[in-house]
């Protein structure tokens, strides 16, 4: 997907004024990017460091280095299934698998229709809720296979 070079330098140009382009605020501007585009687009991250006047391989090393950031396009809603001990032992892996079988996806991969992306998560601090899902920053807790299909609808 390549943008519209005009658009994109005026997203990226708004983005670095608002941290007064400011090469110690790297992580933060590659924050802003991802969420305006749901991802971290080549052509931004090659602007982001023309623009900051930083070498590209430090702008990649920091959007590769933070597990938080993704070069590949990513679905509008974010599902993080909570693999932590109380999660896993409650059914996590049982939730994970019913996701991908509903979603024709695996782990890490998004929909064709870019519409979710499926990761997993070591803790999401929810314990007693276990297993959880959290999508787009929304948990949902005590998930069961049978609830998969519904908690999707939800998003659709």
């Amino acid at each position: 997907m390549r943008l519209e070079t005009k658009q994109l330098k005026q997203r990226v140009e708004s983005i670095l004024d608002n941290y007064q382009r400011d090469k110690g605020m790297l992580v933060s501007i590659l924050q802003d990017v991802q969420a305006e585009y749901n991802y971290l687009p080549e052509e931004v991250l090659v602007e982001v460091s023309q623009t900051l006047g930083a070498p590209l391989s430090q702008v990649y090393s920091v959007a590769t280095f933070f597990k938080a950031f993704s070069l590949e396009p990513r679905g509008r809603y974010l599902i993080n299934v909570c693999l932590g001990t109380a999660c896993h032992v409650r059914g996590a892996v049982k939730v994970i698998e019913a996701i991908e079988r509903e979603l024709d996806i695996k782990t890490g991969e998004t929909t064709k229709d870019l519409k979710f992306t499926l990761e997993r998560v070591n803790c999401v601090g929810c314990c007693a809720l276990g297993p959880v899902v959290v999508i787009n920053g929304e948990y949902h807790g005590q998930m069961k296979t049978d609830k998969v299909k519904a908690l999707l609808k939800n998003y659709t």
